[in-house]
């Protein structure tokens, strides 16, 4: 069994202090596969210790001196994606060839874009020609906690830990408890790639103790957070008494309009990207939107589609999609499927139960309803499963209204040959991202969302501007 006791702290691994341990378990058996220890507020305060005093020197250091770090770190990492996708794929259950080619390579994807954002990024800005000697500054925050989740585990990791480091930040990292073997793959690549003792400082630990404590430690300067709206909530209470900066990106119950001019594969993209990661994606278009005219083929076609979808273990090569993480999240979404069947939701693929041929693991089939209503549950709540829920619409004007009716704002998506329509509907939709015709946003995007999704920024040249804070000057020699 594998038993993680050890913490990264001050460029070293020191055992954690007393204590409390976490037993790991395998989504695919449900076996236990080993335990991590969670830290104790000393464990905290310990790594707080070591990022405060780091603090002073690197952020003294160019820019240039970090970008070499960072680029460092990219080159490491590339050499170690199977030992992380690997890694990935057991604890959170990633089928393997998703965990090593968009999970695994997630890290050097964003370090790459945040090195290129840097190469224009200038820290010291003139105000502007009326004010030849105005200058603005941007300078690290300072000390930085970040706290990421599991889903998408080093993906999350390197769009907090390269942008704060690259701003001249120093940082504590608590990666969700379910999802330590990444972290610690991630701390030995930072270590590898000689990033100088107490810049990165990594605590294991759950939300009521070490999260906690670094929402509350008055040596943390800012809190970066991803992960559910009602976690980033509690954060921000707790890090208010203390006037903390905070950064949230939490979650998503994303709308994908569908116009009745949408491109023939507008159903069938839809469908497998709101099924990816096996739906734990706070950005998934779980609610698709579809023109009346075109519903009933739509609908139709969805189902098909879910149902040509396999399931398996996470350690099988293929497309198919892995378990959800935990037990817990199983019997959330199951207990979600059951409400869509009992509001009244037409179901039309997949449904209650593991997938036939499975009686272990936390496996949910991919699962369908048409004839949702926007105020039943399942078109309310962000499920964070393979659950699809299909809504009619009769114009524009009422997709719209629909898709803005949630308390979500990340991502919507909007499917049409229409060029300006596409334009116009984009601008009304009340989100920090729009994605149209299955074109992905471009390297360095920013990525966040409005309303109950959190307003953070991460990637590219803002992801890096989170963990600066503005300092103006006049009189500029």
């Amino acid at each position: 069994m594998l038993e993680l006791d050890r913490f990264y702290v001050a460029g070293r691994w020191v055992r954690a202090h007393s204590p409390e341990w976490q037993v790991l378990v395998d989504p695919n058996t449900e076996e236990p596969y080993g335990s991590v220890a969670l830290a104790s507020e000393a464990d905290v305060d310990a790594a707080v210790a070591a990022a405060k005093a780091a603090f002073p020197a690197w952020s003294a250091t160019t820019p240039a001196e970090r970008v070499a770090v960072v680029e460092r770190m990219r080159q490491v990492h590339l050499q170690r994606i199977d030992d992380m996708a690997q890694a990935i794929s057991q604890e959170m259950g990633a089928p393997i060839d998703l965990a090593r080619q968009a999970q695994a390579g997630a890290g050097p994807r964003h370090m790459a874009n945040y090195l290129a954002a840097m190469e224009r990024f200038e820290f010291v800005r003139p105000l502007g020609a009326h004010a030849p000697d105005d200058r603005i500054a941007l300078e690290p925050t300072g000390v930085a906690a970040l706290i990421t989740p599991w889903n998408w585990p080093i993906s999350q990791i390197t769009l907090k830990v390269a942008a704060a480091l690259l701003a001249g930040c120093t940082v504590v990292l608590k990666p969700s408890e379910m999802a330590p073997l990444s972290a610690n793959v991630f701390a030995g690549i930072l270590d590898a790639a000689g990033v100088p003792a107490g810049v990165f400082n990594l605590v294991h630990g759950n939300g009521a103790v070490a999260g906690q404590r670094l929402s509350t430690h008055p040596d943390i300067d800012m809190v970066s957070f991803t992960g559910s709206t009602r976690a980033g909530i509690a954060i921000t209470r707790a890090a208010a008494d203390s006037l903390k900066r905070v950064g949230l990106e939490l979650g998503g119950k994303g709308a994908n309009i569908v116009f009745a001019d949408a491109d023939d594969r507008a159903v069938e993209r839809g469908v497998r990207q709101c099924f990816v990661n096996s739906g734990q994606n706070c950005n998934a278009p779980s609610r698709m939107l579809v023109e009346r005219s075109v519903y009933d083929r739509s609908v139709e076609r969805a189902a098909e589609v879910a149902k040509s979808i396999e399931v398996g273990p996470s350690s099988r090569p293929g497309g198919h999609i892995g378990p959800v993480v935990s037990a817990a999240q199983f019997a959330r979404i199951q207990g979600l499927i059951d409400k869509g069947v009992a509001e009244g939701a037409r179901l039309v693929a997949g449904g209650p139960g593991r997938p036939a041929g499975f009686n272990r693991g936390f496996y949910v089939q991919p699962t369908v309803f048409a004839d949702v209503a926007n105020d039943m549950t399942i078109a309310r709540e962000e499920i964070f499963g393979p659950v699809l829920s299909i809504i009619p619409f009769d114009d524009e004007e009422e997709a719209i209204a629909i898709a803005n009716d949630t308390p979500y704002g990340l991502t919507n998506y909007v499917q049409s040959q229409d060029g300006e329509r596409r334009n116009r509907v984009a601008r009304r939709l009340r989100s920090g991202m729009v994605e149209m015709n299955g074109q992905p946003r471009g390297a360095g995007s920013p990525f966040g969302g409005v309303k109950a999704s959190g307003r953070a920024r991460e990637g590219g040249r803002l992801g890096i501007e989170e963990f600066l804070d503005v300092k103006s000057i006049s009189g500029w020699a």
